[in-house]
């Protein structure tokens, strides 16, 4: 499946969500729409990929889509994950509370300063990035996030990998070579503003 669609389900989910909370027992793909860079006829085909969950001329009822794209997206199950890099970035990752929302709790802290080895945050223990491959295979998490400096990605990519971890939302600006099978989605932000920078230059 397209990693677009599978963006595109996170975020028509996300619009969901919210519409629950507003009492909205039926949506439209049209009204879905209105908040997402996705036409109408785009939602229902992502949809049709997994079934069908609408009535024609109709809609969608929402709190059942809802169930349907959590269970699609494997939300069901809740998943620890591990964070290495307990930097300005990472210490704001750690205190975002969306992540349990959707199923997911940081469980697991790495950082290779020796100030803060040992330390607690957010009650976890931070642990020695060298513990990575023990704490890990121990307690079964298979999804990290690193936040570290781009000179030590590599690295803590490769304990990660050793470790057994099978998905990493990597922040740091650099390219890490990944053995086939494990999913990497790199977050480069100076990139993304690069992007912004020539559509607000050539106003596109």
């Amino acid at each position: 499946m397209p990693h677009e669609t599978i963006k595109r389900l996170a975020l028509y989910l996300r619009s969901l969500r919210y519409l629950a909370e507003k009492r909205v027992e039926i949506i439209s793909s049209e009204k879905l729409t209105e908040h997402i860079h996705a036409s109408p006829a785009q939602v229902r085909k992502d949809l049709a990929c997994f079934g069908e969950f609408g009535v024609p001329g109709v809609g969608y009822q929402v709190k059942k889509l809802i169930a349907e794209i959590e269970s699609i997206l494997g939300l069901k199950e809740k998943r620890e994950v591990a964070l290495v890099g307990i930097g300005k970035l990472g210490s704001a990752l750690l205190a975002y509370t969306g992540f349990r929302k959707f199923g997911f709790r940081i469980s697991a802290l790495f950082d290779n300063n020796p100030e803060k080895i040992g330390k607690k945050i957010s009650g976890l223990k931070i642990e020695d990035v060298v513990r990575i491959e023990e704490v890990l295979k121990r307690r079964k998490i298979k999804i990290a996030i690193t936040t570290v400096p781009a000179t030590n990605a590599q690295e803590v990519a490769n304990r990660l990998v050793a470790a057994g971890i099978k998905v990493i939302l990597n922040f740091a600006p650099h390219y890490l070579n990944i053995p086939q099978g494990i999913i990497i989605n790199t977050i480069d932000m100076a990139i993304e503003l690069e992007c912004l920078a020539y559509f607000l230059t050539h106003k596109i």
